[in-house]
């Protein structure tokens, strides 16, 4: 009977970086609504941000695809003014609900955004 050999490990060839932008690790302050959740909207707080998307923590996520609006609060320390309100709006594209803190994390593109008025 021939000796078998254990399976050789192959290495996983590494996924191409699909962001077109740089990713910060900011934790900002955020309210999040969406067509299913509450009207008045969720206090939340991003994970990271770009020019182009937001990842955020809910505890209980809109869909994959949802349409969501935001509200994030660029603080002084950014902005080198004031604090600095910005309305965004997007799409949810992924939810990642296997987090040990039994939160979700939920990824968005930004499609359109604009700056707050002063209060």
């Amino acid at each position: 009977m021939a000796e078998s050999k254990p399976a050789e490990s192959v290495p996983s060839e590494q996924q191409p970086e699909r962001r077109s932008s740089r990713r910060f690790a900011l934790r900002l302050p955020l309210t999040v609504s969406y067509a299913d959740g509450p009207k008045s909207g969720v206090e939340s707080e991003s994970r990271d941000v770009s020019a182009r998307g937001i990842c955020f923590y809910f505890d209980t996520a809109p869909a994959t695809g949802s349409d969501i609006e935001f509200t994030l609060v660029l603080p002084p320390e950014f902005t080198a003014t004031t604090s600095i309100h910005v309305h965004c709006k997007g799409k949810v594209v992924r939810v990642d609900t296997g987090r040990p803190s039994g939160r979700m994390e939920v990824a968005a593109v930004i499609e359109e955004y604009k700056f707050l008025p002063e209060e």
